[in-house]
């Protein structure tokens, strides 16, 4: 799939808040090491985790679901498998009338919640990594995933 770098880096600019579902706590792990990146960034995360929920990761109170969490959130990031999608999306539009985005990591594509977020007028992200996204619109890696080391004022 792709998608034109403004999408990616609107959606990047307008998100606040991130639900990331599925997250883990063990730190070798993508869930966890996505989630702590985007935090140190600016981004407000939720972690969503059923084993790890009422604990707290990142110091951030986890929850067993999205049905769970007490306030608004702007997307959805989801690493799970592609066939445990389309109930997460259906709860996050349920929930949250104002979502903005659907974000599925890499190797996560769902055509079906895809298509039930999208007529719901919701920006949906298939099979790509908002880390890594937001690493190369922004200017920290080369296409390559290698950090350049440059330092610059661009915006």
């Amino acid at each position: 799939m792709t998608y034109a770098d403004d999408l990616l880096k609107h959606i990047l600019d307008r998100t606040r808040v991130i639900a990331i579902v599925g997250v883990s706590a063990n730190q070798v792990r993508p869930s966890f090491y996505v989630a702590r990146y985007l935090q140190r960034k600016g981004f407000r995360i939720v972690p969503v985790n059923p084993g790890l929920a009422g604990q707290t990761l990142l110091g951030e109170s986890v929850y067993g679901d999205l049905k769970s969490i007490p306030h608004d959130v702007d997307m959805i990031d989801i690493f799970r498998r592609s066939e445990a999608v389309l109930p997460i999306v259906e709860t996050a539009l349920e929930r949250w009338a104002q979502l903005q985005t659907v974000w599925m990591q890499i190797g996560v594509e769902n055509a079906a919640a895809a298509d039930l977020a999208v007529k719901r007028g919701v920006d949906v992200i298939q099979n790509r990594c908002p880390k890594i996204e937001y690493q190369r619109l922004f200017g920290e890696l080369r296409m390559t995933g290698i950090n350049t080391g440059v330092v610059s004022s661009r915006l």
